[in-house]
């Protein structure tokens, strides 16, 4: 049986992927990877390897000087000859695309952002290091982002959601069939999430020890590594509490004896299987929102605020290494309260 923990593991298993993802890249890419190491997780690289992969099919496929040749001979020379134009024409190529399987792809604003990012963080590694002359990518404006309305749940439509997964009255019969054998577990999971605001992420990598009920919090691993403890009220200890008796029943598959949420296939719940059970009851609730595990942390967040009024608190509680990462979410809020202002100051009596 492994000794690994559920962290360790994916993590191990993110750095072969990432092995795999910079073999396919120009070989001196390998020297940007071991230079952000120490900085980044194992995602965020993997994240960066996608993005540099979409830039150099581009060049294979747009650029005159660098089309046809083979991937791995594109050298940082012809790095150093690409202008602010060959930018602005990557750009471009991002809006719409046909990828390696020709399926069509297409960037919206968020998207072309984070690509034309990972550009420049790229040059800037061996710009800095003076292996490039030019730096083109630090002359790219990034593209103007607009604000995305925030979904989230209201208050009636959380307690109607929490009552659909424990009664699964509207539940289709093929439904109504898994409803019985997975209910205390997906209002256990639900609430959770709800009531703690934690990722999904976070979510799955719980361990049945990561659970402390005398001091009501739970040991989660945040991104980048970091543990923290993240407290929680006594609807979710109760709905955790149901689930852990019929928990203990479950014989585990092995490698998976430690995991708090299993599958019907008593394996650890993956991030995809979290994603699908939010859709399946948010939708009976509320089919005109587009519910995902993020709009119940986004529902957590607004909930703490309109009760605190204390922006820091629920930066630190949802893990926002910036406090204006939170400011930016909760803008809305802050001019709804600004707004509610208005009429409590009466200049004369009617």
């Amino acid at each position: 049986m492994s000794t690994l923990s559920y962290h360790q593991q994916r993590d191990i298993e993110n750095v072969k992927h990432l092995r795999e993802l910079i073999r396919e890249l120009p070989p001196f890419c390998a020297d940007f990877f071991r230079g952000i190491e120490p900085r980044t997780s194992s995602r965020t690289r993997i994240a960066y390897a996608y993005d540099l992969k979409v830039f150099f099919d581009f060049l294979l496929k747009e650029n005159p000087v660098i089309a046809k040749m083979d991937m791995k001979d594109i050298s940082l020379d012809h790095l150093d000859n690409l202008k602010l134009v060959d930018m602005e024409e990557y750009m471009e190529y991002l809006k719409y695309r046909f990828n390696d399987k020709n399926q069509e792809v297409t960037n919206k604003e968020r998207g072309i952002m984070r690509k034309i990012s990972s550009l420049k963080s790229f040059y800037n590694y061996y710009y800095r290091n003076e292996r490039l002359v030019n730096n083109p990518a630090a002359l790219v404006q990034l593209p103007k982002l607009h604000e995305k309305e925030i979904i989230r749940l209201d208050v009636d439509e959380v307690a109607l959601l929490l009552d659909e997964v424990e009664k699964g009255d509207a539940l289709t019969e093929k439904q109504k069939s898994y409803h019985e054998k997975t209910k205390l577990r997906d209002l256990a999971l639900l609430t959770l999430m709800l009531g703690t605001g934690i990722r999904v992420s976070e979510c799955v990598g719980l361990d049945i020890d990561d659970i402390d009920f005398k001091n009501g919090g739970i040991r989660i691993h945040r991104k980048g590594g970091k543990e923290v403890t993240v407290y929680f009220g006594s609807e979710v200890e109760d709905a955790l509490n149901d689930y852990l008796e019929e928990r203990k029943m479950i014989i585990a598959e092995e490698g998976h004896e430690s995991a708090l949420f299993l599958s019907l296939q008593r394996r650890r719940l993956a991030v995809r299987s979290v994603e699908n059970l939010v859709k399946k009851y948010a939708r009976i609730v509320t089919p005109l929102k587009k519910i995902t595990p993020h709009k119940l942390r986004s529902t957590y967040g607004t909930n703490l605020y309109k009760e605190t009024n204390d922006i820091y608190l629920v930066a630190d509680v949802l893990g926002h290494a910036d406090v204006n990462t939170t400011k930016k979410h909760y803008a809305a809020l802050e001019d709804e309260r600004r707004r509610s202002a208005r009429n409590k100051v009466r200049l004369r009596e009617d």
